[in-house]
């Protein structure tokens, strides 16, 4: 993530809204919509006062200010308190309903300037960004200058830290409620499921993270005031690190929901030794010049390292992702469940189903189709998850079974193996099995952020879970991979 600096731009052609989140701020409500810049106003498509439920008059001020305001302000207050996130997913609701491009929220209290609210917008508007976070911490000392009490900005770097190594991300502060959405990269993320409480700031970053959109952060003034802080610290803590841990665990395939919106639509290279993507490829550099069929190309990132190969590659699946037709020699559109399509052609050296059969309704046919479409001599490649892996074993004897959205129990699986039962399927297809090889969980994954600390344990449990599988390789297998050839 890099930071911006945001200079003027043309906005007129832009909708941009503003949501003010807004709970027993009767005494601030007004003073903060005077400091959005008169320069600005005209820009605005429309302001949005929700009311969460106040106790005292924030509702009726809020009334009185748009009767004699040149804001195109609507004040709405709501029956019963939705929370700080309900609040906001209220808003980007109406943001996405209004056809709005741009929400920025605001808060009634006061702490976040309105006065640099262009600077968030800009590289919105410039399309540099899809999300634009205000930070306090950027400008070295000036949290503490404008009034950050020490205990909170000791906590901010504290749990900051934490963050960027658990996701890899480079922010200065994730925990500004001074933020910024295109909305067409609200849609891209089911916002709707996450928290009502606090830590939703933290779990939508969590999903445009894993929708990959694209973040920047811009520096902006501390200010605190005599404002009334709602947040319990504490419990605020626990909730973000769970939230974290949470998503780095769906990046490894564990665990369910939709919390940190991991982007399913192409399955991401894993370009580990220890990985199956990383075992396919050793098995392809020992082949000479070949053609290769890759079923379930997904982007076409794999099938783009080995044409790299020196080899030539087509590549099948339901959806033509963006920019695949660069990284592959011929791409062929076709559903997976009515097999493989005439286009696809015949007389492959090699056919890779690389976390494939799983997926199909019928894989006994697909593997049959591909066995038609080898050529004299050809291999085919495969490989699959194993539901006998230690941990749906245990969710499903404790009574937990439910789908992830990674791993051994991804959501898009129709059908689950065992080694046994695969091997039943490959024998049934008339191949036999040439070599085979056991994958263990994806631990590598923790790695990412750059943390030495967090890197070194990962290391560590990466060889104790190698270590593991060597051992009892039905239970601790994460993936089998085969390499089979003609009876």
């Amino acid at each position: 993530m890099t930071s911006a600096d945001a200079g003027s731009t043309e906005l007129g052609a832009v909708r941009i809204g503003v949501l003010v989140v807004a709970y027993n701020a009767a005494t601030t409500l007004r003073q903060t919509l005077d400091r959005i810049p008169s320069g600005f106003r005209d820009q605005l498509d429309h302001v949005l006062v929700c009311d969460d439920a106040s106790v005292d008059e924030t509702y009726e001020i809020g009334l009185e200010y748009k009767s004699g305001s040149t804001l195109p302000l609507t004040v709405i207050k709501h029956v019963e308190n939705l929370r700080y996130g309900g609040n906001q997913k209220f808003g980007y609701r109406w943001a996405i309903e209004e056809g709005l491009d741009i929400v920025v929220l605001l808060h009634g209290d006061g702490q976040y300037a309105p006065e640099v609210m262009e600077q968030i917008v800009t590289p919105l508007v410039t399309g540099e960004a899809d999300v634009v976070m205000g930070s306090r911490m950027m400008k070295r000392g000036s949290a503490l200058k404008g009034g950050m009490p020490l205990y909170k900005y000791v906590g901010n770097r504290i749990l900051t830290r934490f963050q960027n190594a658990m996701t890899g991300a480079s922010l200065t502060e994730w925990h500004s409620g001074y933020r910024a959405y295109r909305t067409d990269a609200l849609r891209d993320v089911p916002f709707a499921d996450y928290s009502n409480d606090f830590d939703f700031d933290t779990e939508i970053i969590l999903g445009m993270l894993g929708a990959r959109k694209r973040i920047i952060e811009v520096p902006i003034p501390t200010y605190y005031g005599d404002e009334i802080c709602y947040v319990n610290g504490m419990a605020y803590a626990r909730d973000v690190a769970i939230d974290v841990l949470r998503h780095r665990a769906h990046q490894m395939g564990f665990g369910g929901g939709s919390t940190g919106g991991v982007d399913t639509a192409a399955y991401e290279v894993k370009h580990s030794p220890h990985s199956s993507h990383g075992q396919l490829l050793t098995w392809l550099t020992g082949v000479p010049s070949a053609s290769v069929l890759d079923v379930g190309c997904s982007d076409g990132h794999f099938a783009g390292l080995v044409r790299a190969m020196g080899h030539r590659v087509v590549g099948v699946d339901l959806v033509k992702h963006e920019g695949i037709g660069q990284r592959i020699d011929e791409f062929v559109e076709a559903d997976l469940n009515r097999g493989l399509p005439p286009e696809a052609g015949t007389g492959y050296d090699v056919i890779v189903a690389g976390d494939v059969l799983e997926h199909v309704i019928d894989p006994d046919s697909l593997m049959a189709d591909m066995v038609s479409r080898l050529g004299d001599g050809g291999e085919i490649l495969v490989s699959v998850p194993n539901f006998g892996h230690w941990y749906p074993r245990l969710r499903t004897a404790s009574g937990n079974f439910d789908y992830d959205q990674r791993g051994p129990l991804d959501r898009g699986h129709v059908r689950f193996f065992t080694r046994r039962s695969f091997e039943r399927l490959i024998s049934g297809a008339g191949l036999r099995i040439v070599e085979r090889r056991t994958v263990g969980s994806p631990l590598d994954v923790l790695e990412r952020g750059g943390n030495p600390v967090v890197g070194r344990v990962a290391r560590f449990a990466s060889a104790v879970d190698r270590a593991a599988v060597r051992v009892w390789p039905t239970l601790f297998g994460y993936q089998f991979l085969y390499k089979l050839e003609r009876v």
